[in-house]
């Protein structure tokens, strides 16, 4: 039996490929700057398939989501923020830019704590870089004082 030599081209498009594999997994996340769990919100759409929780699930009590603030919770990879007193909006808590999970909520004002990016904690839109795009909205209710998902 004989084997047939490889294209230049194939060699070419598979080392081009494995490359690509490898560049991608170097720029995920390595974990720093994680935030810890904590609550809230209500606001937009389905959280990205990241880690996200359920519809439904309860996040925590409103009382820990200060108003111009919010809460990270990193189970389900969202922020609750409540920019002003009532209003409870979700974003997904992973930094567009590279992948990190954001840290805080302070003065209305999301942090990554990677690169330091700034989102606004009330739409999630890009305040500083470099990050390029703001945090998808993640729709989040309040039931019986308990932040829920969905």
């Amino acid at each position: 039996m004989t084997t047939k030599p490889l294209a230049r081209r194939t060699v070419l498009a598979t080392g081009g490929a494995l490359g690509a594999a490898v560049a991608l997994a170097a720029c995920g996340g390595s974990g720093e700057g994680e935030a810890a769990s904590s609550a809230a919100p209500e606001t937009s759409a389905a959280p990205e398939s990241s880690g996200a929780a359920p519809a439904g699930e309860v996040l925590g009590p409103l009382d820990q989501v200060a108003v111009g603030s919010g809460v990270v919770y990193d189970g389900p990879k969202v922020v609750v923020t409540q920019p002003v007193e009532g209003d409870v909006r979700g974003f997904t808590a992973v930094c567009p830019h590279q992948g990190c999970l954001v840290s805080e909520v302070t003065n209305n004002e999301i942090l990554c704590p990677c690169h330091g990016s700034l989102f606004s904690a009330e739409d999630g839109a890009v305040i500083t870089g470099p990050a390029t795009t703001g945090l998808a909205p993640v729709t989040v209710s309040v039931a019986d004082n308990q932040v829920v998902l969905g």
